[in-house]
């Protein structure tokens, strides 16, 4: 049949009737799937192996419709059977995703739908492929088809761009920033506009909606990174989409399963968002009186009539709610609280305590659970609910939630009630030395605890009794010694001598080793098959692999290593402080340099400017020069010119003789302001001085020989200072006397300048004058 393929490119009818009969040969119905025998798989196998990308270029690039259906059918089968290879081949061919992407494009909707199916095989577990098909516009042209079919009302051509949606972005980060970046998710949000008559959906709509919440969900999924997740979140709350879910999920006559999926939807679009968990506090249903859709939500988590798959939805959008979130967890914690109370209204706190007393188990756990996420990571919250105080029956004292919850622990309900009250005491207590001080304060606790581990119980008793095991720990490891009945070596010692240190430890390891928890540990949304299976939180099996490790060393220590461990701690504490104070002055030393490096460019760019305005200067000055040099010549040539002119020429040179008069007289006064002796006189000083320290250093030598000889020794030292300091006198009054010698013939130069520059003045005076009466 290939043979024929490829002998019969140029009939398009018989090509066509070749790879229709090619894909009968090797598609698999579903009704002839169970039928099916490996050797119509090898059919397939061998017609793969024969098939090349020439092949498929004869499939896709005849636009003839004969040639074109059969073939995408073709290989849509080929790609369903032997998937991998069928990418490679696509993969490596040039221009060959680009030239599958058209058949989006083609204006028969046969070929089109079938072009859907065909691209949804192809992108299956292909990142990179992925990659090529989103970068070809494919979003652009899905959403398109999506708004032209009718959105969720559409039908099974909604349904397969939606798949081909999810394959595209689920586990392909940069599909989904590029999705995000494109603005894409605002356009998801007409999707979500449900009227107010919700009854009678259809199957086809209620399945393109769940795709929708689906595809929100891929956006916004906790195994995404955490950046990429906030920004999506940020963009959904930005374009009103998140608020659209909350409508629909405060909306009557929705589907159970959609109502479901909603739920979940809005729980990852809050997830550790505060704004969205701000907007989702704020949202209240349309009931009279109005109440908050959390308060309507835990009504339904407690309720036992409700769907068991709704309850779990509604604890994942309250866990959700408090994820990172303190300011919930203190707003929930509140409605417990005496002062904040309030009988004519049912808070959340209210409702949270009776599912933890309810008679149904299911309801006990989910309350726990839930209760426990109030206090996650919160010291001030785990403190504040000791306050709380419950009224067990009229004519007894109350007694406090803590009390109350081991007062039932201690009556032996069901497992499922035990490990979710021991799950919300092991968050309540742990980090918390004043719960545990509490805890401890009831004389039964303890040997309640230290009985259950002991004990030889069954297979179903094991999860409690590694509980148990683990909230003793957590008393040991945050024992503040405040009870002087039970300290830290105390419980240690009662360990040893009631469980045993090895018994405690194989009994703390049950909790690990259960099939349940490596289940919960997989994800956040809590997904159980039943309701029996339900024992395990997510968060919580987090905190036992933190705390399994330190109990453990912490039972297995003597007093003596925790004496060591403490010195240590504040060895560690001061060398803390000292590398702190380092730190501190390696700041300022920092700073210092900063500073000192601006101060460094700030004088580096004005001496910069000084050079350039010295650069300047100079090249002034040398222009000055010229100019000069140029007057000085033509003054020259002027000379004779004067002797014609008498008559002006005696009113220049009389102008010219009085103002040389006046320019000596202003030299007189300043040498007379600044007087000084006469080169003459400085020279005969300096000469009178240079005869004086001949005469002196003849002496020093008579004296010199004097010494040598040995006589008068001391008078010849004495003289001897006497002279040196005469010689220095001498010595400075000289350098003193140079130095006003050079300071003299300086202001000789500078008077014969100005006379120069005033014999010049009076030139061009001399000369404009002349102009002038010429």
């Amino acid at each position: 049949l290939l043979k024929i393929v490829l002998c019969c490119l140029s009939d398009s009818e018989i090509l066509g009737y070749a790879l229709d009969t090619l894909y009968n040969i090797i598609c698999n119905d579903e009704e002839e799937e169970q039928a099916c025998d490996s050797a119509s798989r090898s059919v397939g196998g061998t017609e793969l192996f024969l098939l090349q990308w020439q092949d498929v270029c004869v499939i896709i690039f005849e636009f003839d419709f004969h040639v074109r259906w059969p073939g995408v059918k073709l290989l849509t089968a080929l790609l369903k059977n032997q998937c991998v290879q069928v990418q490679g081949i696509i993969l490596v061919s040039p221009m060959g995703v680009s030239r599958l992407m058209d058949l989006l494009a083609d204006s028969r909707e046969v070929i089109r739908n079938d072009g859907l199916l065909l691209l949804q095989q192809l992108t299956k577990s292909n990142a990179a492929i992925q990659k090529i098909v989103a970068f070809e516009n494919a979003f652009e042209r899905l959403l398109d088809i999506i708004t032209e079919e009718g959105s969720s009302d559409g039908g099974i051509v909604v349904e397969d761009c939606l798949l081909l949606l999810v394959n595209l972005l689920k586990n392909n980060s940069s599909n989904q920033n590029f999705f995000k970046e494109g603005s894409y998710i605002q356009r998801m949000k007409p999707w979500f506009e449900v009227g107010d008559d919700n009854s009678g959906w259809s199957a086809q709509k209620v399945t393109n909606l769940h795709l929708m919440l689906q595809l929100v969900r891929v956006m916004v999924s906790p195994v995404n990174s955490p950046g990429a997740t906030a920004s999506c979140q940020k963009s959904m709350y930005q374009c009103g989409l998140l608020q659209q879910l909350c409508t629909i999920l405060m909306a009557t006559g929705v589907p159970a399963d959609i109502l479901t999926e909603t739920i979940n939807t809005v729980s990852e679009v809050i997830r550790g968002s505060q704004v969205n968990q701000d907007y989702f506090a704020s949202v209240n249903a349309p009931s009279n009186p109005p109440r908050p859709a959390i308060v309507v939500l835990l009504m339904s988590m407690v309720n036992e009539r409700q769907p068991f798959v709704l309850r779990c939805a509604v604890l994942y959008c309250f866990q959700c709610f408090l994820y990172k979130n303190q300011k919930g967890q203190g707003e929930i914690v509140a409605t417990l609280l005496p002062s904040t109370i309030d009988a004519n209204s049912i808070s959340a706190g209210q409702l949270l305590c009776g599912g933890l007393f309810s008679v149904d188990s299911l309801s006990n756990w989910c309350a726990a659970v839930a209760l426990a996420h109030a206090l996650q990571d919160n010291l001030t919250q785990k403190e504040q609910l000791l306050r709380v105080q419950l009224a067990t029956s009229l004519g007894k004292p109350p007694v406090s939630l803590l009390q109350q919850c081991t007062n039932i622990l201690s009556q032996g309900s069901k497992v499922q009630t035990r490990v979710g009250l021991l799950m919300l005491l092991c968050t309540w207590i742990n980090n918390c030395p004043i719960a545990v001080t509490h805890f401890l304060h009831n004389q039964e606790n303890v040997p309640f605890l230290t009985a259950q581990i002991s004990e030889n119980l069954g297979e179903d008793e094991r999860l409690v009794q590694g509980l148990c095991a683990l909230l003793l720990g957590i008393c040991i490891y945050y024992n503040d010694n405040s009870l002087e009945n039970y300290t830290k070596e105390k419980l240690k010692q009662l360990i040893e001598k009631r469980i045993g240190k090895e018994n405690f430890v194989e009994k703390l390891g049950f909790i690990t080793k259960h099939e349940l928890y490596s289940r919960a540990a997989q994800k956040p949304q809590p997904v159980f098959p039943s309701p029996e299976q339900m024992l395990f939180d997510h968060e919580f099996t987090k905190l036992v692999k933190e705390l399994e490790g330190v109990i453990t060393k912490a039972v297995h220590k003597s007093s003596e290593d925790e004496k060591k461990e403490e010195e240590v701690k504040k060895t560690l504490e001061q060398h803390d402080n000292i590398v702190t104070q380092y730190k501190e002055l390696i700041r300022e030393q920092d700073a210092q340099i900063q500073e000192l490096k601006e101060q460094v460019a700030s004088m580096s760019s004005q001496n910069e400017q000084m050079q350039t305005t010295v650069t300047q200067q100079l090249a002034q000055i040398q222009q000055h020069k010229d100019q000069y040099n140029i007057l000085k010549l033509k003054l020259g040539k002027e000379n004779q010119n004067q002797s014609n002119s008498q008559g002006d020429s005696s009113q220049v040179n009389g102008l010219q003789t009085e103002e040389l008069t006046q320019l000596r007289e202003e030299v007189e006064e300043l040498r007379k302001q600044h007087p000084s002796p006469p080169p003459d006189t400085i020279l005969s000083q300096v000469e009178s001085q240079s005869a004086e320290i001949n005469q002196m250093k003849t002496e020093r030598q008579e004296l010199l020989r004097r010494a040598e000889a040995g006589e008068e020794a001391k008078s010849l030292s004495e003289s001897r200072a006497e002279l040196e300091q005469q010689l220095a006198s001498a010595t400075s009054t000289v350098a003193i006397l140079q130095t006003e010698q050079a300071k003299l013939q300086t202001e000789v130069q500078e008077s014969k300048k100005e006379l120069i520059n005033v014999r010049k003045e009076n030139y061009d005076r001399k000369v404009l004058l002349t102009i002038f009466f010429l």
